[in-house]
């Protein structure tokens, strides 16, 4: 719980809360984006399974629900552990980095709430069905694995590292995430390499 707790502070500081808050939600960079690298879609299914926060966390704030589900979580880890083995990839390293990833995505769920109960005409009145962005968070999931299996060899080598900061950086300017989800990128990422 202590980890969650800091994982949750980091993504949470002022820097964060000021560039929301001051509306420069938005990342500019005069780079194109290199959506082209090996990790690219690794990194990509990553900050778009984030993405579903939003929509999970309008679902939780208008029914009034929890943001930690601890049941739905273990749910996600047994299925794509089920599907590591499958596909004979880790099982210890694609549970640890979904850990990652689930936790990155309470997060930032904590960060909207911050905002929507500072800021009541930013807070959402109604809300995609819940079902439906798990439905998603699974699709994402499945790719999310996939894409461990498919780059396996490189998550283990010398070049992993650079390889995953130039994906991250793409990914970043490509779906021109705000400084909350960029750190959330970087926590649900940061295990990636062996």
């Amino acid at each position: 719980m202590e980890t969650f707790n800091n994982t949750v502070r980091g993504l949470m500081g002022a820097g964060f809360a000021a560039a929301v808050l001051l509306g420069q939600g938005f990342v500019t960079s005069s780079a194109r984006a290199d959506m082209t690298g090996p990790f690219a879609a690794l990194v990509d299914a990553a900050a778009q399974r984030l993405q579903t926060a939003a929509d999970v966390a309008a679902s939780k704030w208008t029914t009034g629900g929890s943001i930690e589900d601890s049941a739905r979580e273990q749910q996600v880890l047994d299925a794509v552990t089920a599907a590591a083995k499958d596909r004979a990839v880790d099982t210890a390293f694609v549970a640890g980095a979904f850990r990652d990833q689930i936790d990155a995505t309470v997060a930032v769920e904590y960060g909207l709430f911050s905002i929507w109960k500072t800021d009541r005409a930013a807070a959402p009145r109604s809300a995609p069905d819940l079902s439906a962005s798990r439905s998603e968070i699974d699709r994402l999931n499945r790719a999310i694995v996939d894409q461990f299996a498919a780059q396996w060899t490189l998550l283990q080598g010398p070049g992993c590292a650079p390889t995953l900061a130039a994906a991250k950086a793409a990914v970043v300017e490509s779906r021109k995430l705000d400084e909350l989800y960029q750190r959330g990128l970087d926590y649900a990422t940061h295990s990636y390499c062996l």
